[in-house]
């Protein structure tokens, strides 16, 4: 919980003062997960990634029902996700990014990225091919494909870390439904995995 209070605190006075960052983290977080990037990854992850990272670094909170009742959560996801690479691209054309997918959020990412089984389900929006070179780093955790047996596109492979806790029936067909909130031994591998390709 310390953690995620100076992640919300550091992106509030980092945002408002420079909108152009060297990294942007954009988090799309778990179903109904609570807190800002959602507290089970992506709050913590964010506070990891602001000491490990060499350069400065905002985040962004991708808008999306995260909600599995509502048929067009992934798709919303995907749609605002994109909007926001694209527009974020282009005010900051040196900016590099960061994608985080938890669970549901995972999916999101793969939706943007353009991943074969996410692409087809319809409603689906991939993000603009020329953003392709600065997506420095995605970090998927409890990622469904992964169980499923789908991976990123093949230039994403190399700069793809996947995050999967022993026992996590999401992606690891486990048994243990507890496993898939229990990421924090993730973190730090995964902001090293990202500061090494920044």
């Amino acid at each position: 919980m310390f953690i995620t209070g100076i992640a919300t605190a550091s992106l509030g006075s980092t945002a408002w003062a420079n909108p152009c960052t060297a990294v942007e983290v954009i988090v799309a977080r778990g179903t109904s997960e609570p807190g800002w990037l959602g507290s089970a990854v992506g709050d913590p992850l964010y506070g990891t990634l602001l000491q490990a990272l060499p350069v400065d670094a905002t985040a962004y909170r991708v808008n999306y029902p995260a909600d599995l009742t509502v048929p067009t959560s992934i798709s919303d996801g995907t749609r605002d996700m994109a909007a926001h690479l694209a527009h974020q691209a282009a005010i900051c054309p040196g900016q590099r990014f960061v994608l985080v997918g938890y669970s549901q959020g995972a999916l999101v990412v793969h939706g943007v990225l353009g991943t074969g089984n996410v692409s087809s389900m319809g409603g689906i929006h991939q993000m603009p091919g020329w953003i392709e070179p600065r997506v420095a780093a995605v970090l998927l955790f409890g990622d469904p494909n992964r169980l499923a047996g789908w991976g990123v596109p093949g230039e994403y492979g190399w700069r793809t870390g996947s995050y999967c806790t022993t026992g996590d029936p999401i992606c690891g067909a486990g048994l243990d439904w507890g496993a898939h909130a229990n990421y924090g031994w993730a973190l730090w591998p995964a902001a090293n995995y990202a500061a090494a390709r920044v």
